[in-house]
């Protein structure tokens, strides 16, 4: 499903999306209000949303919606939109202009039920908020494993399981349950989530830009 006010920007982006064989764009919105009233009727796995809309924004219909995945787009300009809607729910945000073979790939990642989180625009956002970080370990995160804890700051560092598998020379399998033990005891949704966390409880702190 396409969300965005912009009538041709959704048109764009079903032209590239209907060529491919396993997606089909079933319907879309111009607000998220509008979303949420096509989306009980319609079956939907993935919603591209779009960030600020009339009516409704990006962020309060992904806090709203249950059952598809919300893929949200965002500009630089809106970067803090997009860290609340992945708080919100949101399994991942790309830019706009991402390339159309990364937003093919964002959307067949997210529908297997992965993530996608830009490190980029990661960056960009955590830059704006890391003054506010609490300092110290947060009591949720000391419940964690040793193990548990290393695969979640390897999540948080963008990192895949298999990544994570080879580093850790352990299965991928291996890491998906130690993943998951993370999700529970954190209260978490997914591995978009576990990103916000652990910077926002500052257990990861962005690194400075060096000068210029």
């Amino acid at each position: 499903m396409l969300v965005d006010d912009q009538e041709l920007l959704r048109a764009g982006f079903r032209m590239v999306l209907g060529a491919q064989p396993d997606i089909e764009v079933v319907a879309e919105a111009g607000d998220g209000a509008a979303a949420l009233e096509v989306l009980k009727t319609a079956a939907v796995d993935v919603v591209l949303m779009d960030v600020r809309m009339p009516v409704m924004d990006g962020v309060e219909a992904t806090r709203r919606i249950e059952g598809p995945k919300v893929l949200i787009l965002t500009t630089f300009d809106l970067d803090e939109y997009a860290f609340a809607a992945v708080k919100a729910g949101a399994a991942g945000f790309l830019l706009k202009d991402v390339p159309p073979g990364d937003l093919i790939e964002a959307i067949r990642v997210v529908h297997a039920g992965d993530a996608v989180v830009a490190p980029t625009t990661l960056r960009r956002m955590l830059d704006r908020f890391a003054a506010q970080l609490p300092s110290g370990e947060p009591v949720a995160a000391g419940e964690l494993t040793p193990r548990e804890r290393e695969v979640l700051l390897m999540v948080a560092r963008g990192l895949s399981n298999m990544e994570i598998a080879a580093r850790l020379e352990v299965a991928e399998a291996t890491v998906k349950t130690h993943l998951g033990r993370v999700l529970a005891k954190l209260g978490l949704r997914d591995r978009a989530q576990v990103v916000v966390y652990a910077y926002e409880s500052g257990l990861i702190v962005p690194s400075p830009r060096p000068e210029v």
